[in-house]
Order: structure tokens, then sequence, then C-alpha cells
């Protein structure tokens, strides 16, 4: 959980020290989202394989080197690579963290207990973005990278000579620190996987995976949801930004911070998901994610900061009701089809296939012109109805395959330690 917890906190940060390189470059702001861009399609390209890699060494070990990865990324923006490449090569690194930290819950725990664990994990990590998007707009306000500037080491050149410089290079300690903390994982006993000696092997068998998760009454609708909930959350997060300095005339400093606040709301809905919810009914929760959709509109008709922050904790905390429970049953389902790593590589596949796509659009319609206010009308639109196309779509399975969904719930239920949540 430490570990987690600080390397989440890194790429937070890392994001909005970026967005700075490019500002610093005088780049168009349709440009910006460029950066989640190239930082997730590692996750799309290498998903058959890091999912394997996961399960053929202990996890603890998988994700000390992703750490390992992600400093050097951090050093080649240093080194003055363009944002955008240096960010992909954090990316890579983020890809082959994630199976690892998220199947090495399924290794820890009994499977009754991973809405809980995912409470926790997810509870953590809001905190880190919290923390990692403020500390990233801390660390570029004038005070405080006005200090950082002007520290100095006898006879080195550091070469860092900008506030987004100084930000990177704080941000590689707190890497460091993530990647100590890897070191003490222990081992968790579970059987290692040994990889394909073939390559397409692993894209064949990767293949199958996808479209085992897919087939599955349970799978398919929490991996539909998921995707869909990243998809639009990396979005979001561009879009907080863009519209906090349209409607209230803040800089990325400020903007950042707020972005930081709809954390809030996240980890007050992962808490009370994980409290409340239980396995068998995480399905329950997608109309929450039409509500979502609804309230990402409100934003058109704010101009005040204290609207703005209950606005953003009120969509976080719907975002983290709703995702908590279908994280924790497309784990379920994926360990019992696929295994765990590679469960994990499957919706990291289609997830960020997702931010892929939700970022192109919305690069696309800022380099048409199209106004922040009409960008947000649009999402919240698609979400609402995207969601709702979900929700239709599960109805339906229900109606028709009662039998085999009425089983795999029971399953769930059989292994879910709270019965009083099914009331």
């Amino acid at each position: 959980m430490a570990a987690q917890f600080f390397s989440s906190l890194a790429d937070n940060a890392l994001l909005v020290a970026a967005i700075a390189l490019l500002m610093q470059t005088d780049a168009p702001s349709w440009l910006t989202p460029y950066l989640k861009f190239f930082f997730v399609i590692s996750y799309v390209l290498l998903a058959p394989y890091v999912g394997a890699f996961a399960d053929r060494l202990p996890k603890g070990q998988v994700m000390f080197l992703a750490n390992g990865v992600k400093i050097f990324g951090c050093v080649l923006m240093l080194w003055g690579v363009d944002p955008l490449v240096a960010y992909a090569v954090v990316g890579l690194g983020a890809a082959a963290y994630s199976p690892a930290k998220y199947g090495i819950l399924t290794e820890y725990l009994p499977h009754r207990q991973l809405v809980l664990a995912n409470g926790w994990i997810e509870g953590l990590t809001v905190a880190s973005i919290i923390l990692g998007t403020m500390i990233g707009g801390v660390l570029l306000h004038t005070n405080i990278s006005g200090v950082l500037l002007h520290l100095d080491f006898p006879f080195i050149d550091t070469g860092i000579d900008t506030p987004a410089e100084a930000a990177i290079a704080i941000i590689v300690v707190v890497y460091a620190i993530a990647a100590l903390f890897n070191l003490e994982v222990p081992r968790t006993g579970a059987t290692l996987k040994h990889l394909p000696a073939n390559p397409l092997d692993t894209l064949g068998d990767f293949a199958r995976c996808v479209a085992r998760l897919w087939r599955d009454r349970l799978g398919q609708i929490s991996l539909a949801v998921t995707t869909l909930f990243w998809g639009a959350g990396a979005t979001l997060q561009f879009i907080v930004i863009e519209w906090a300095r349209s409607a209230l005339g803040f800089d990325l400093s400020k903007a950042a911070i707020l972005q930081g606040v709809s954390a809030i709301g996240i980890a007050i809905g992962a808490v009370l998901a994980s409290a409340w919810i239980s396995l068998d009914r995480s399905v329950r929760v997608i109309p929450l994610g039409i509500a979502m959709g609804v309230f990402v509109i409100a934003m058109n008709f704010v101009s005040q900061v204290w609207q703005a922050v209950g606005l953003m904790i009120g969509i976080g905390a719907m975002a983290g009701f709703f995702v908590v429970p279908m994280n924790a049953l497309l784990q379920h389902r994926g360990h019992h089809l696929v295994g765990a790593g590679r469960s994990i590589a499957v919706q990291n596949f289609n997830e960020n296939s997702s931010v892929l796509l939700m970022i192109a659009l919305y690069s696309a319609l800022l380099n048409v012109g199209h106004s922040i206010y009409i960008v947000i009308t649009v999402f919240g639109l698609f979400v609402a109805a995207t969601m709702g196309f979900v929700q239709l779509w599960f109805s339906h399975s229900r109606r028709r395959h009662a039998g085999e969904l009425e089983r795999l719930l029971a399953f769930a239920r059989a292994e879910d330690p709270h019965p009083r949540r099914r009331r």
C-alpha cells in the first residue's frame, strides 16, 4: 500500500509538471492532452506482454523494475528530451506496474475481501491523486520553485533552470521512495507462470483472455463500465484544467489544485462503496454513471470557486462509488477465468484504448475551435448515454440468461463475508 501510494503520488505530480514543460515551449492547448495519449499507449501496445510478465516474477520485483523505468523517463525530461517522448517512457513503466499492483491483491487475499481491499487501495490511490496533483501545482508556484531553483550544489551544475524541471527533480525522489518500498513487498507464494517462448504465442494467449472476459456475463458488464470510466476520467483531468482557466481565471498551479479536489469525492465514494456494496450487488451501481454524466454538464453553470469545489467533490463521489465495486467484480471474474496478472492486463488494454480514443476526440474538438463549454456538454451527454446503454445491456442479458447470471452472482455471494450489506 505504501509503494502504491508513493508511486501514484509521483505519477500525478509528474503530469502537472509535464504540462508545465509543454507550456514553456508555447505548445498549443490541443497538444496538452496528448501527454496522456503518449502515457497510456504502452498500456495498449504492451498489454499482451505486461500481464504475462507480471505473472512471471514476484509482484514486488515487477513493481521495483517498473519504478526504475519511470525514474529513467523523468531523467529524460531533465535532459531536454521532448516531454511527449519522455512521458511515454514513464507510461511504459506504469504499464508494467499496473498488473502487479492489482494482481497481488488476488494472491494475498480471498476473493470475499476484494471489494474491501479495493476500497483501501482506491482510497490510497485517490489520496495520492489529491496530494500528487496538488503537490505538482504547489511545486510550480513561484514561491516554492524559487526556493528550489536557488539551491546550489558545490562543483555541480544540475542544469535545472525552470520551475517545471525543479518539480521533476523532486518527483524523481518520490519514485525512488516507492521503489524502496517495493523491495520490502513479501512474496505471496503464488505459482509463477513461464512466458511462452514465441511472442506470437503470448499475443494469441492474450487475445483468448480478452475474448473470454468479454464473453462472461458479469465480466463483460464490469469491463464495459470500467473501460468507459477510465477513458472519461482521463479526459476529465484536462477538461477541468481548461475549464478552470476559462470559467474561474485559474493558472495551471491553481487549476491543478482544483483538479485534486475531485479526488476527495472519489475517496469518499470509494470508502462508502467498500462498506456498503457487496460483490454480488456490484452491478446495481451502474445508474450512478448516468448521473455522473449529467452532473458534468452542470460545470457550464458554475462561476464561483465554492460552487466548483462542491461540484467536483460530488462528481468524484459518484465516480468512486460505482467504480470500486466494478473493479472488484472484474478482478473476481478475471482471476477465475484467466489469472490475476492477465485479467488486469486485459482491463488495462480496454480501459486505455478508451483513454486514447477519448483524449484524441477531446483534442480534436479543441483543435477545430470549439469552446470548453461545448466540449463539456458533449462529454457529459456521451458519458450519460453510454452508461445508459450499459444498463440496458445488462437488463437484456439478465432477461435472456437469468440462470447463468444467478449462478455467477451466487458464486460471488458465497465469497462475501458481509451478508448485512445485501439487505
